[in-house]
Parts: structure tokens; sequence; C-alpha cells
């Protein structure tokens, strides 16, 4: 039996048409959003396929050069930037069949309403949002197969939104993390108050108790290494942003001290997106 192995395609940052903007940047982009391709020796399994038209034709043209028969495609959770490129994809690949849980569908369809689209991700990338969303369909069960090994759904509950899961592949050591663990790029928190943090800090203990020799991040540095760090230093963001949280005032004072204790990840932007929820 050939060994599963995984590829990672990284979508770079892309402007975001927003006037809600920190002191100090004049444009603010959306994080560089990763979609992982499990692979064996004739079919391959696809989670999360991005988001706009450009990053899904992009994706199907990189898996096209794989050689590979896309068999299934993985929805992780129900953010849009995750998944709004599905439809590209199963145009390409018809005879793939996308799953999801039967929560992140529920999570997929609030996404993709019409009036969301419009006001949410339309605004912030006009012309850009595929005019057709492909919801997956409901998983029964929690696993299913590529060339005979398990791919095994873990339920993780509220990381950076409610309903999220990850898929581990136990054959490989492999965890594909969704937006459970970031890999040098600020968190999203906006939607995390105390008690969706806490689960989240839940959520990683569940995912390192998988014991994974690899895990890929949803929002990703293109080129770093998928290390199993990442679940402690998105652990020690969190405890930082708990900790930075009580000793601020405003909103510019957390965004400032949290870039001061983290200086160097990808995308300012969503810090301010964070502290503003978190202060009002």
């Amino acid at each position: 039996m050939t060994e599963l192995r995984y590829d990672v395609f990284v979508a770079p940052s892309i402007p975001t048409a927003t006037t809600d903007l920190p002191p100090d940047l004049d444009q603010r982009v959306w994080s560089p959003i990763s979609a992982t391709l499990v692979s064996g020796e004739r079919d391959a399994v696809l989670v999360d396929p991005l988001m706009t038209d450009d990053q899904a034709t992009s994706l199907v043209e990189w898996i096209t050069e794989t050689g590979r028969n896309l068999t299934t495609v993985y929805v992780t959770h129900g953010h849009g930037d995750h998944w709004f490129g599905l439809g590209t994809v199963l145009d390409r690949f018809p005879a793939a069949r996308a799953v999801a849980t039967p929560a992140v569908v529920a999570q997929m369809r609030k996404q993709g309403s019409a009036d969301f689209v419009e006001s949410f991700w339309n605004a912030r990338f006009p012309g850009q949002i595929p005019s057709r969303l492909a919801l997956a369909d409901e998983l029964e069960g929690d696993r299913f197969e590529l060339e005979g090994e398990e791919l095994v759904v873990v339920d993780l509950g509220h990381t950076d939104t409610d309903d999220t899961t990850c898929l581990h592949v136990p054959s490989i050591g492999l965890v594909v993390a969704g937006d459970a663990a970031y890999n040098d790029v600020h968190l999203y928190l906006a939607e995390s108050p105390a008690d969706g943090r806490q689960e989240w800090l839940e959520a990683l203990d569940t995912i390192e108790a998988l014991q994974p020799r690899t895990v890929v991040a949803g929002h990703k540095r293109a080129g770093l290494p998928d290390d199993p760090a990442i679940l402690d230093r998105t652990r020690r963001y969190i405890h930082d942003f708990e900790q930075l949280l009580d000793r601020t005032s405003t909103a510019e004072e957390l965004y400032r001290a949290m870039l001061e204790r983290h200086p160097g990840r990808v995308n300012r932007g969503a810090v301010w997106g964070s502290a503003r929820s978190a202060k009002g």
C-alpha cells in the first residue's frame, strides 16, 4: 500500500475593502489561507477550497498538475474564506464529493446566505466572490477513506468560530487543523469572547492529544514548516490576548500591546479587528 502524503497550497494575503483601519495602517488585508491536498498513488482529498474566484482557479490548476483524481473535498468549518471556492473545484472535478459535519453545513448555510454574502463578503471583496456557492453534503459518521486509509473528523467546538473541526490522518500523523491553529499569522479573535477563547484552548488540547507529527494551520505564512509547535504558539497567543485585555483600556492600547508582544506575525489588521471586538 502506498503511503499517503500531503501538500499545502497557500493563497497569499489580498486587500480588504474596509474603512475600519487601525491608526498605523492605510490598508487592511485578509490573512493568507491554506488548502491541503492529501494524496495516495491515484486519488486525493482536498481540505478547504479557499475563497475567491482567482484563488479557486489557481487551486484547481495546482491540483490538476499533481495528476491525482480528486475524490473528496472536506470543509473544516463554516467561514466563507475556506469554502466559497468549492463550486469552482467541483466544476473541474465533477465526480468528487464535498462533505462536512452537519453542524459545519449549517454554518455554511448562514455564511452563504444572500444577505450575508452581500453585506459582509462582497462588501470586502467586490467582484471577487464566486456567484455560485456550492454547499457540502452532510457527512455520515466521523470518517471516510482514501485508498484504504482512514481520515478521521474530530469535532473541536469553538475555535475562531463555532462548530469547527479538524481532519486527522492517523497513518501519517497529520492533522489539518482548519482555523484551530495559526502559523505565524495573527489570530482572528473577533468572534471569540472569554468563553470562546476557553473553548479554543480546549480544542488545542484535543489536537495535541492526537500526538500529531504534522499540523497544517488554516492561516499560515507560506514556506513555514507545519510543525506541531504551532499548537503551543497559538495557545500562547490566546493567553497573551487574555492577559493584555485585562491590562489595557482601549482597542488601540490592546492593539499596540499585542503587536509589541507578537511583532513578526502576518496581518496586523486582524489584531485590530480582535481588539475592536473585545473593547467595543
